[in-house]
């Protein structure tokens, strides 16, 4: 059973968290914070295995929390709620699982969730064996096979082989992966023309794929087309993309 911390100023987007928790399994909400400041004692009493943060609050911010916990075993994961109206790059130095948009969709809440609970197993299951190192052969393309995004140490080499979908956040995208999140500020058309197509194939104005990913199709009704991900992700392909999308996918 995962145990959550919910932190957020505004009562309404509280009450709305604590609806899409009530509906997940094997997840229990421990306890809820209004700021910053209450917010980190609960995190030392409470010591819940995820801490789901709002961004902006009074007293302290979400990313004043993050940056105070100290690495280890004990250390929950983070999910940030934000409205992207002010996002500061000091997101880019927190090790987060996810970012998720407001109003929260219960299904990105969802994703979210599963992300963290694959990145608590992960490191659990590194505290036990020592994995051995590998160096993955150079590959020749004149796409990119990796996407540059601001790290802890400056910058982090994501692989494209390891993206799972790309998410238009506004001034920002989302490269989803099966253990986090990493926040990019571009734009969908130049990440679209840097990849390749053989591989990343853009099934809405909103959403990337890797085709790999891509586990099932659903067709809820009369024109309608979805691709079902690996992750659990359910994205909606866009009527404008639909063609290329069933020649892809060879439907």
């Amino acid at each position: 059973m995962m145990r959550v911390l919910l932190v957020d100023d505004e009562p309404l987007a509280l009450d709305r968290l604590k609806a899409g928790f009530e509906r997940l399994t094997d997840v229990v909400v421990a306890g809820t914070a209004c700021d910053g400041i209450e917010a980190a004692e609960q995190i030392r009493t409470l010591e819940p295995d995820l801490v789901v943060l709002d961004i902006q609050m009074p007293g302290r911010s979400g990313m004043d929390i993050a940056r105070a916990l100290r690495p280890g075993e004990n250390r929950p994961e983070i999910i940030f709620v934000t409205a992207f109206d002010r996002f500061a790059t000091d997101a880019f130095d927190v090790e987060a699982a996810d970012y998720l948009l407001k109003p929260v969709a219960f299904d990105r809440l969802k994703l979210g969730v599963e992300r963290a609970r694959r990145r608590r197993a992960l490191r659990d299951m590194e505290a036990r064996t020592t994995p051995p190192a590998t160096t993955p052969a150079p590959v020749e393309s004149p796409h990119d096979q990796g996407i540059w995004v601001p790290g802890r140490q400056g910058a982090v080499l994501v692989p494209v082989s390891t993206i799972d979908w790309i998410e238009a956040a506004r001034d920002y995208v989302l490269l989803n992966t099966p253990l986090k999140s990493h926040i990019l500020r571009a734009r969908m058309n130049d990440i679209e023309k840097r990849l390749d197509p053989g591989v990343m194939l853009r099934v809405h104005r909103s959403h990337i794929v890797r085709i790999g990913a891509v586990v099932g199709v659903e067709r809820p009704g009369k024109g309608a087309l979805r691709v079902v991900l690996s992750d659990g992700a359910v994205l909606q392909v866009g009527p404008n993309y639909q063609d290329a999308v069933e020649a892809a996918l060879k439907l």
